[in-house]
């Protein structure tokens, strides 16, 4: 199978070893992986601060970079939430708008073949247990637009169940947000701040080495948190814990 990945900005600019794991792993798997090169920003940023006109050429670029692929998969909730939820509403608001069908047919074909990671591997691969081996506490945080944009359930806990040398132990307030919200967390600095903190507690008291999610964007300020409060907890996304084996294991 013949996959595109789309790493996402924050991934691309900041973290650049989540993109380097998906590869490691999906090769693994048997899996054939390309880079268009000419992905940008599917346009999230500019949609959820009120600028969804402005979003638009970016959703008409991306379709175009990766609508001829069978599957497209990113390592971001919140990413892969823009294509398969909001994608459909920007046709749907240019339709009612009296601007056609153009939007809506362009966006279409790489709604339903856009992928986050996790559900990538259960519900298209068939895979729970990639071979990974991770020998570390860890906890999961589910983020928002995974557990409740794209419904990914028990899946990331199904392949943390099956690495090799973890020990996975449940995060209390689990469901409850970090806090971060992209653009929350600098309009309402100190609620995000204060539900940051409360995560990092929760997650402490687990006794886990690691917290791990399946968005950087979220673990960016779940860290920022740790670093603020000197927790020994550290935040890895979860494409780097699945990555990992015996032979070339992960921190």
């Amino acid at each position: 199978m013949r996959v595109a990945l789309f790493l996402t900005c924050v991934n691309d600019t900041l973290y650049p070893d989540t993109g380097r794991a998906v590869v490691r792993l999906l090769t693994r798997l048997g899996v054939e992986v390309d880079f268009p090169m000419a992905q940008t920003c599917c346009g999230q940023a500019h949609y959820n601060t009120g600028y969804r006109h402005g979003a638009e050429p970016l959703a008409r670029h991306f379709s175009e970079v990766f609508g001829g692929y069978e599957a497209i998969v990113t390592p971001s909730g919140s990413c892969g939430a823009m294509v398969r939820e909001l994608y459909p509403r920007m046709g749907e608001r240019a339709r009612a708008e009296g601007r056609g069908e153009s939007l809506a047919a362009t966006l279409a074909p790489v709604v339903p073949k856009t992928y986050e990671l996790t559900e990538f591997l259960v519900d298209v691969l068939g895979v729970t247990d990639v071979g990974a081996y991770y020998p570390h506490r860890v906890t999961y945080h589910p983020t928002c637009h995974g557990l409740r944009g794209l419904g990914l359930g028990d899946r990331p806990l199904q392949l943390l169940r099956a690495v090799k040398g973890l020990e996975l132990v449940e995060l209390p307030g689990a469901e409850e947000c970090c806090g971060f919200g992209g653009t929350f967390a600098v309009k309402n600095a100190e609620v995000s701040a204060a539900m940051g903190a409360d995560k990092v507690r929760n997650a402490e008291s687990t006794g886990a080495e690691v917290l791990c999610a399946a968005d950087n964007s979220c673990l960016t300020h779940i860290g920022g948190t740790i670093t603020r409060l000197r927790t020994g907890v550290r935040p890895v996304h979860i494409a780097e814990i699945l990555a990992s084996t015996e032979e070339e294991p992960a921190l």
